[in-house]
């Protein structure tokens, strides 16, 4: 951890120096408490720290908060410098890390599968990563930028000390090293003196913005160096381009009612414009490489008609085809920039030229330039980055990402009722049956006639809902069919939710022809079974929907693909942690035995939409292990998955831990599809699962929804009205405006437990479901040998089921990050003390009731004992982060007692974001 000391020290001569010596000492006083009472329980030093904290000014508080912020920013840069490190180092000893391309073939190797299975098996695969907008983590880009510089001064020192270990010289090895960290000093100055917020609230915009920083950064250039890295290991085989990123940010209307028709067109606009930016420049630095001259080298015929069309005339350039064939490229790449975005390159093209009409237009243009680098001994000039330049055009198009839409279907309820009721054809949709929809529905979609009806008077709802579909079609005709292939329907609950996209797809021409005939629609139409009822009724209702007459032919015509989105926060949120993960299991295995079903006759490719969020509480933890926790036979080369929060910053602001997270999704999802094995768990196991499952859902309704005054308490000891109140983000923490946990969203659910360190969504009643399955208590002799055995298959369920280990480990780690101290100082902040003691007390007990289980059946006494490393980083860290939590305790109590100027504030909305920084997985 040199790294880290290197750079706490930097930052407090910085604090010292910017802030003056007084400035810096109260720093280290608060730490020093925090620490005191963090490893003594001390309660002289709480006392202390109480009052010290509450004599500071506003300003004060605010330093103090921003120092522990950068510091928790700081430590992940090291963090991440020394995972770097060390995967090096074991790479060059010849030991490969499990989730890599590498570990991945020789597994495959190992099982007996070939190349050849391995090209097939990803031509038919589909594995896309899902970016989605964060209240809390979205950074200015200064911030990151200076975050950047400083992750690659810390490569750059790595360097330096690599040249010393070859011998270069003590003392120029020395300065050399002293220079680099003036230059970091130089950064961490950079850092503390420029605004960590945004002046105004945060908008949809800016979330797009922040998400198109990791393309530019990562996912452009990183992920062509992953199908690079499968090239590699399966040569002379073509690999598919299945790997593609997608975005809700910009079509996401769930709950957000700033996102718009308008945003889409932006969103799509601005995610355009940073692909073919990425593209001109790349293609301008190929025409500075490919310098080669026809009268030292022999071209392809296809080559020179390209040059040919060139507009370049240059003397200078007669005798350089492939320079000429670029400088027509790049004109009619700004050509097609300016066409859809209104942007301009820069440099300017030496010409005008007709924009493309596609990607791959432009793509084979670039091929014919492989090709004649290929067939004239220059393939070696087309690895450098003409072929990284032609996968990401193939990867990316001119879409960059495909925007996924989503609204809640009582919106698209309303919006069909409207139009049926303004049509005259049904007064009253909504108060009819749920049979009676579907058959008026699938008339409907049989009908040539549209509902709309010209000049009518809709409302704001109906026409912002139609706009949607109206931008989607347009967007789908410029920038490409991948640009928005996905309409996901979240709250799905019946088959008329599902019918109910495909007539308003239909009225938008989203839908062509007609159900009994020939109809196809543009969209995929994703149901979202969020809720435990939901999930368990997914199968059937999907079921229902696939058994009405013309929905089989219509999948069939519009690709033969049903992504099915399941919801990892709102179940958990609705059942607990055990629960949600249960009942995803039980999900799954049954609509991959429908479609299973299905594929007799005519087969439709069943594709997974994990929702998962950062917390484990919301899906969250090691991706690898996740994949391949999943039920045997249900991954099948398909899988998409969203990753959001502080997460993304954490996987993809660098770019080599970026390349590696993306490794894990593919390795993952090519042994779960080809060497997991397809047998179910035995029945014992899941007996055992169902039985842990209803005592662990009763506890957590028990606490959650049927205790009296819980409501109060969770608004009053976590951040969450300080969340909802200061704005924090693009959409409201409530789907309502209400305070009722039912209504409440499952983001601001999760996130507030992890700011107070209970992440009791990650953990709560497991304690108690273990306590009831095994069925005997302390003074219970009689029932002692039937405990034992049940002991002893929890344990078997450990060792031998991925499902029930991924879990345990994922529960091992919220533990890990829990801390019922401090979660005790946030409890204060309850008014009323007989509410605090006794539902603080019964999340005590059932934390120690959990813990206890934990290592009964893993046999590990101490937390993260099989991960020493998150376990050497929590040690770390935390005590530089305890310090932000005390502070924001201080900041709520002034901002709740109507002390809460500016300046508190600023300090609140910066302590969220440092410890969101610190914990890494909260969001």
């Amino acid at each position: 951890m040199e790294d880290v000391r290197l750079l706490g020290r930097l930052l407090g001569e910085v604090i010292r120096e910017q802030e003056g010596e007084q400035a810096y000492t109260l720093v280290e006083q608060v730490r020093q408490l925090a620490v005191a009472f963090r490893r003594d329980a001390d309660a002289q030093a709480d006392q202390t720290l109480k009052g010290l904290l509450q004599s500071l000014s506003g300003l004060m508080l605010v330093c103090v908060v921003r120092a522990f912020t950068y510091f928790s920013l700081l430590a992940n840069l090291a963090e991440d410098r020394h995972y770097i490190r060390r995967r090096l180092a074991r790479e060059r000893a010849g030991d490969v890390q499990e989730g890599s391309i590498e570990a991945m073939m020789a597994r495959l190797r190992g099982a007996g599968i070939g190349p050849d299975r391995i090209a097939e098996t990803l031509a038919g695969s589909h594995v896309s990563a899902v970016l989605t907008a964060h209240p809390t983590e979205v950074q200015r880009k200064s911030i990151l930028d200076a975050q950047r510089a400083i992750a690659q001064l810390l490569a750059e020192r790595d360097d330096i000390r690599a040249r010393g270990v070859g011998g270069a010289n003590d003392a120029v090895l020395a300065r050399e090293l002293d220079a680099n960290a003036e230059q970091l000093r130089g950064r961490i100055i950079q850092l503390w003196t420029t605004r960590l917020l945004r002046m105004s609230r945060l908008t949809v915009a800016d979330e797009i913005e922040n998400a198109l920083s990791y393309y530019q950064t990562t996912f452009l250039r990183e992920i062509p160096r992953l199908y690079a890295s499968l090239e590699r290991e399966i040569p002379a085989r073509d690999v598919a381009s299945f790997f593609r990123m997608g975005q809700w940010i910009g079509g996401d209307r769930d709950g957000n009612p700033n996102v718009s028709a308008q945003t889409l067109d932006y969103a799509l606009r601005r995610q355009a414009e940073t692909a073919l930016r990425h593209y001109l420049a790349e293609v301008h630095q190929l025409g500075g490489e490919l310098s080669m001259s026809s009268y030292l080298v022999d071209v392809s015929p296809a080559l020179l008609e390209l040059a040919a069309r060139s507009p370049d005339d240059s003397a200078h350039r007669r005798d350089e085809p492939y320079r000429k064939a670029l400088s027509g490229i790049y004109a009619r790449l700004a050509a097609t920039l300016y066409e859809l975005t209104g942007a301009e390159a820069a440099p300017h093209p030496v010409a005008a030229q007709p924009p493309y009409s596609g990607a791959e237009e432009f793509l084979g243009d670039l091929r014919v330039i492989a090709q004649s680098l290929a067939s004239h001994h220059g393939r070696t000039l087309a690895e450098q980055r003409l072929r990284p330049l032609m996968r990401a055009a193939d990867v990316f198009g001119f879409h960059l990402a495909t925007v996924d839409l989503r609204q809640s279907s009582d919106k698209h309820e309303a919006v069909v009722a409207e139009l049926l009721a303004v049509a005259r054809v049904h007064a009253d949709y909504a108060g009819m049956p749920e049979d009676g929809r579907v058959a008026l529905l699938l008339r409907l979609l049989d009908d040539p006639r549209p509902l709309r009806i010209p000049d009518a008077a809709y409302t704001d709802l109906a026409r912002g809902e139609i706009a949607i579909f109206e931008m989607a079609r347009r967007m789908r005709e410029r920038y490409g069919h991948h640009a928005i292939r996905h309409y996901i329907i979240s709250h799905t609950e019946t088959v008329s939710d599902l019918l109910e996209v495909l007539v308003l797809q239909k009225e938008c021409g989203l839908l062509h022809g007609l159900l009994g005939e020939d109809a196809r629609a543009e969209l995929i139409v994703v149901p979202l079974f969020e809720t435990i009822q939901d999930l368990r009724n997914a199968a059937g209702i999907m079921r229902g929907f696939y058994a009405l007459p013309g929905i089989r032919g219509l999948i069939q015509r519009s690709g033969a693909e049903q992504d099915i989105m399941l919801g990892y926060s709102d179940s958990n949120k609705d059942g607990g942690i055990f629960t949600s993960n249960w009942e995803l299991y039980r999900a799954e295995i049954a609509l991959a035995g429908l479609f299973d079903e299905f594929g007799a006759h005519a087969p439709i490719k069943l594709r997974l939409f994990h929702g998962r969020g950062g917390t484990v509480g919301r899906g969250g933890g090691p991706s690898y292990q996740a994949i391949l926790a999943q039920p045997p036979g249900t991954v099948r080369g398909q899988l998409r998955l969203t990753e959001q929060g502080e997460v993304i910053a954490s996987k993809y602001t660098n770019p080599d831990i970026g390349r590696r997270n993306l490794e894990t999704l593919v390795a993952a999802t090519l042994e779960a599809t080809l060497v997991q094995i397809d047998e179910p768990a035995p029945e014992a196991f899941l007996s055992a699962a169902a039985a842990l499952s209803e005592a662990s859902m009763g506890a957590y309704r028990a606490l959650v929804y049927e205790t009296p005054g819980f409501g109060a308490y969770f608004f009053g000891s976590t951040p969450i009205r300080e969340i909802a109140e200061l704005n924090i983000g693009s959409r409201p923490a409530s789907r309502t405006g209400s305070q009722k946990i039912e209504d409440l969203r499952a983001i601001p659910w999760g996130f507030s437990w992890g700011q107070c360190r209970l992440t009791l969504p990650g953990w709560y009643g497991f304690g108690t479901a273990v306590q009831a399955f095994v069925g005997a208590g302390p003074d219970d002799k009689d029932a002692a040998g039937d405990a034992d055995q049940r002991w002893e298959a929890l344990r078997a369920m450990y060792r031998q089921w991925p499902f029930f280990r991924t879990l345990l480990s994922n529960l091992d780690m919220v533990l890990a990050k829990s801390d019922l101290a401090l979660a005790s100082r946030y409890a204060e902040l309850v008014d009323d003390d007989a509410l605090r003691q006794r539902v603080f007390a019964a999340i005590q007990a059932e934390w120690r009731r959990t813990a206890q289980a934990l290592s009964r059946i893993t046999g590990d006494r101490e937390r993260l004992a099989r991960n020493p490393v998150l376990a050497r980083s929590i040690s770390h860290r935390f005590p530089y982060l305890d310090p932000l939590h005390h502070v924001q305790v201080e900041l709520m109590q002034r901002y709740r007692e109507g002390r809460g100027d500016a300046v508190v504030k600023t300090g609140i909305h910066i302590s969220i974001n440092g410890i969101a920084a610190g914990l890494r997985n909260s969001g």
